[in-house]
């Protein structure tokens, strides 16, 4: 008779996230329903309400995502879920999150594009607007997960860093990740880290809103706790109050970036597969990396030294974890579906004696590890023709 284990379930990927969210603490969830991504906003419109939370189905993608950053502004840890047309549409108040530094998670359970594209499909075309979807500078958080297990660590990790660093961050899932159904270990709640934002220790007189501590971040007082402050898109001191004053406005810029990339070794997270003695490296992540973890398991039993190396953290970009790779093979393989997105922040690590080998797919449509090996194959043939 097979053992039971404890805390064991079979669930989808967007359950995962759901339950991940709640494993974290998330009280509010604004959101709009959105292939493929409903089903989040569906679990937690029952299940928020049993825990003392709340759900709330707004008018569009603008309004939900204002209302999230309100909701965390009062104290809840907040959340929205949506998908490619939904997460352009969030831009805007993504923006004013990460100047306001107010903490919130925002699900983009990819799909095929552009506009419209296909709702059922998957893809990962929004790898860099997860970075640049909005305008100036400012830093961004961004998660990809390959599992089902991993939409569920990976939703409270990002409670975890959004708490932490005062800033939103994106979990960045696709359509195949969301709807594949895979056990999962729900750990015992006790054992789960959890983080929570810093709370500030001077009085309520003495509070600066945007005054950091030593380590770059602010602690955040909650609106309604007697602490009175001001929050404004526009450029502002260390009290919120706007300011067009040249240095105080680079030092906020120049914050807002340094509190995260000072923090890196917190922040980025990457798997290595059978890269200690290989000869070509896949660098892939989100689901395609399961295809290549196949490949690459296929190359090993053919006696070819192949290796995968996964980008966990996607931005910011774990270019000092993907340069060593770099450096080690001569052969780097970049699978995505898409035209090329994340092939080109390897490039600019690569080094010049480094061959980087794209393989697209925009068919809404997974790559096979068939293909990859093949792929793999290819570069062998012609390393041992050049010799």
């Amino acid at each position: 008779m097979t053992d039971i284990i404890p805390f064991a379930r079979l669930m989808q990927g967007n359950e995962a996230i759901a339950e991940g969210a709640l494993a974290a603490g998330a009280r509010f969830f604004a959101g709009y329903p959105i292939t493929p991504s409903t089903e989040i906003a569906e679990i937690l419109a029952k299940k928020l309400p049993l825990v003392g939370g709340k759900f709330i189905q707004m008018e569009d993608e603008l309004s939900s995502m204002a209302a999230v950053v309100g909701a965390s502004l009062a104290g809840s840890k907040s959340m929205t879920a949506t998908s490619g047309p939904g997460f352009s549409l969030k831009q805007e108040n993504l923006g004013f999150a990460a100047l306001t530094e107010v903490p919130c998670v925002v699900v983009n359970v990819q799909r095929f594009g552009a506009s419209t594209g296909i709702p059922t499909a998957t893809a990962q075309g929004d790898i860099m607007q997860a970075r640049w979807g909005t305008h100036g500078d400012h830093p961004m958080i961004a998660l990809c997960p390959s599992s089902v297990q991993e939409s569920f660590t990976l939703t409270i990790q990002a409670f975890n860093l959004s708490e932490r660093f005062r800033t939103p961050v994106i979990l960045l899932s696709e359509e195949i990740t969301g709807h594949s159904r895979e056990r999962v270990i729900l750990p015992d709640p006790s054992k789960i880290e959890i983080i929570n934002r810093k709370k500030p220790a001077a009085g309520v007189d003495k509070y600066l809103p945007y005054k950091p501590d030593a380590d770059g971040i602010p602690p955040m007082a909650n609106f309604g706790e007697g602490y009175r402050y001001h929050v404004t898109g526009l450029t502002h001191d260390q009290s919120g109050s706007p300011t067009t004053d040249a240095e105080k406005a680079s030092f906020l810029t120049n914050r807002l970036h340094d509190k995260i990339m000072d923090h890196l070794d917190e922040i980025i997270m990457t798997e290595s597969f059978m890269t200690e003695d290989a000869d070509v490296i896949v660098i892939a992540y989100g689901a395609v990396a399961r295809a290549a973890k196949g490949a690459v398991r296929k190359a090993r039993d053919m006696g070819i030294k192949a290796g995968l190396f996964r980008p966990i953290t996607i931005w910011p970009f774990p270019a000092k974890e993907t340069a060593s790779m770099c450096n080690q093979a001569g052969t780097i393989i970049v699978p995505e579906l898409n035209l090329g997105q994340l092939i080109g922040e390897v490039e600019k690590v690569a080094g010049k004696e480094n061959r980087i080998i794209g393989i697209n797919r925009v068919t809404g449509g997974m790559i096979k590890p068939d293909e990859i090996l093949d792929a793999i194959k290819s570069e062998v043939k012609v390393k041992k023709h050049a010799k």
